[in-house]
């Protein structure tokens, strides 16, 4: 039902419409989710389910939030409650653009070179026209593993961020080593080896936390465990990169 929605909404409505409307059409959806046994961290709703997708994620009703990104909201409000802080955000979903931008206590700005995301700026991950020692977060959330020279993007990353500051990154893993090729170009066979038609790789949590040091960054390799139907709809197993510098 949620889907062919969705579909509906995309199909009816220019993307920047969309976006504009998206709060507004998601309110009146969400009503019939209105409960007690869950909620939404990062828009306040309380649920009585969240919304099931085909690849098992949990999906707010209200603000379309996925696991990952209640999880990133969580951990930037526990652990980063400095005011003023500056942060770096790449290719946000909706929801958390939102919700920093309602934010009063940072200066948020994000980035998107595709334009299927809403964003201030277009920077390059590779060659940032942005100052040494910028930000005081950074937020680089399944991005890596569409970049050809993820090298580069790391040391512009650690270039960026302020010395004391964090980098939370993110990416799909899998187990074993890290695994890419350069002759994959076709988006049948990234499909197949990489396991999204975009992606140039996919990473494992020692083969990313190598080539995060090798950049520079200071690394721990954060692991979460949840029970199912926990009530904030967090993935049962998530890991995230909390990256650091001198």
């Amino acid at each position: 039902m949620y889907n062919q929605l969705k579909e509906l909404v995309k199909w009816l409505l220019p993307k920047q419409i969309m976006f504009r409307l998206e709060p507004t059409i998601r309110s009146v959806y969400a009503l019939v989710y209105r409960g007690d046994q869950f909620e939404c961290n990062l828009c306040g709703s309380a649920l009585k389910k969240f919304v099931s997708l085909p690849d098992g994620d949990k999906l707010c009703p209200a603000c379309g939030s996925l696991p990952r990104s209640r999880r990133l909201w969580a951990i930037v409000n526990e652990s980063f409650p400095k005011p003023r802080t500056q942060i770096l955000d790449f290719s946000p979903s909706r929801s958390l653009y939102r919700a920093f931008k309602n934010r009063s206590d940072t200066n948020y700005i994000c980035t998107d070179i595709s334009g299927d995301f809403i964003s201030d700026y277009q920077y390059d991950i590779t060659n940032l026209e942005i100052e040494n020692h910028a930000f005081d977060l950074i937020l680089c959330y399944h991005i890596l593993e569409h970049i050809e020279d993820d090298g580069l993007a790391m040391k512009e990353l650690w270039r960026v961020l302020k010395p004391g500051g964090t980098c939370l990154i993110q990416t799909p893993f899998k187990s074993g080593e890290t695994y890419e090729d350069p002759s994959v170009i076709s988006e049948a066979d990234r499909l197949k080896y990489f396991g999204q038609s975009d992606h140039v790789r996919i990473y494992s949590a020692e083969g990313l936390h190598e080539r995060l040091t090798r950049a520079g960054f200071q690394v721990e390799v954060r692991r979460f465990s949840e029970k199912a139907d926990n009530r904030f709809g967090f993935s049962t197993q998530e890991v995230i990169m909390v990256c650091t510098k001198d």
